[in-house]
């Protein structure tokens, strides 16, 4: 094995799980995080560890670990990518293996994955970025990362990935913004919290205008209806983790002063997810595997509409491994309530 890649629930004994994997695979790297539910072969699973590892007959991997994410800086996250990158151009067999890709896993409580996201991908230049946020079954106290035989809070780890076989990376949201807009008029940006929307409290604002009351809202509002903000002319999800006493809203995503957004409403989130898997099929053959960082709060909605049969059917047909995320990444952006994956293909018959 070239690679060996886990995602495991925070209800472990953490210590205990390292030891384990550590006899398991003492000669591999192995690298993994805490999670909010895991996708594997018997699709959504709770309370659980999956993953998949690569062989080195057609792989090679690099791995490393970005520790002290408070005193982040972007130059180092971008020099640390580059020192990876550089390990696997020193290896001659990797200019055989046409297909390269980069995995990040960072803390999901750190409020760093901005700015790590960022730096990365500047450092990797052309190579794409997909991971996820770690998680901790929704109890927002204790994320973790795993490298070198431990894992790790206030950090992140990243893995590149080189491989023979076809691969493409890809992201999949089902909302679509209405009319109704919510500026931010007031926010602590450093903790993501936001004060007010449209000059009036934040979280009094936010259940006017999805229809319900203040003493209404729970985490199944939020997973209905996040806000959406365009990017270069693209929709991207900006989730709601809480709602505050104080009447004020902490997201999963950086926040600004000023920033507008408008409420999302889902469509079809099952469909939507089958029909990106089958354009993905189409672009790599029949998936070997697909690693998948899916928002925790989809596998809530999946959940409140009861297509979670549905939906973890979809995944295991294509040999999807992943974890539910506090955040996904997908080249140098942190988003929210969106599936981000790396698909790896099967060869074309005079290719294998």
């Amino acid at each position: 094995m070239a690679l060996v890649v886990f995602f495991c629930s925070s209800m472990y004994d953490l210590e205990a799980l390292a030891d384990e994997l550590n006899g398991l695979f003492s000669d591999v790297p192995v690298v993994g995080c805490t999670t909010a539910g895991e996708i594997g072969p018997a699709g959504y699973l709770t309370h659980s560890l999956t993953g998949a590892s690569f062989p080195s007959s057609s792989c090679m991997a690099a791995t490393g670990l970005l520790q002290e994410l408070q005193q982040f800086e972007s130059r180092v996250g971008n020099e640390f990518a580059q020192d990876l990158l550089r390990q696997l151009e020193d290896c001659h067999e990797a200019s055989s293996l046409k297909s390269v890709f980069s995995l990040l896993l960072v803390d999901g409580l750190s409020l760093r994955e901005e700015s790590v996201a960022r730096s990365v991908q500047d450092g990797l230049g052309r190579i794409p970025v997909i991971g996820g946020s770690a998680g901790d079954d929704l109890r927002f106290e204790r994320t973790c990362v795993f490298h070198g035989g431990a894992f790790h809070n206030d950090a992140a780890v990243l893995a590149l990935v080189c491989t023979r076989f076809p691969m493409t990376v890809f992201k999949t949201q089902h909302f679509v913004s209405t009319d109704n807009r919510l500026v931010v008029t007031e926010a602590d940006t450093a903790n993501r919290i936001v004060l007010e929307i449209n000059g009036l409290p934040a979280a009094e604002e936010y259940a006017r205008l999805i229809g319900v009351s203040l003493a209404e809202l729970t985490p199944t509002n939020f997973a209905e209806f996040p806000v959406i903000v365009l990017i270069d002319g693209a929709d991207y999800v900006r989730s709601i983790q809480s709602i505050n006493e104080d009447g004020s809203i902490t997201f999963f995503c950086a926040i600004d002063e000023g920033l507008v957004l408008r409420v999302g409403r889902g469509v079809d989130l099952a469909g939507n997810l089958e029909q990106s898997l089958a354009k993905v099929g189409e672009e790599v053959g029949s998936p070997q595997l697909i690693f998948t960082c899916d928002c925790i709060l989809r596998s809530l909605e999946v959940d409140r509409l009861d297509e979670k049969k549905r939906v973890g059917d979809i995944l295991r047909r294509y040999n999807a491994v992943g974890f539910s995320t506090y955040g996904e990444q997908f080249g140098g952006l942190h988003v929210n309530q969106t599936l981000t994956g790396v698909a790896i293909g099967t060869p074309l018959l005079d290719e294998a």
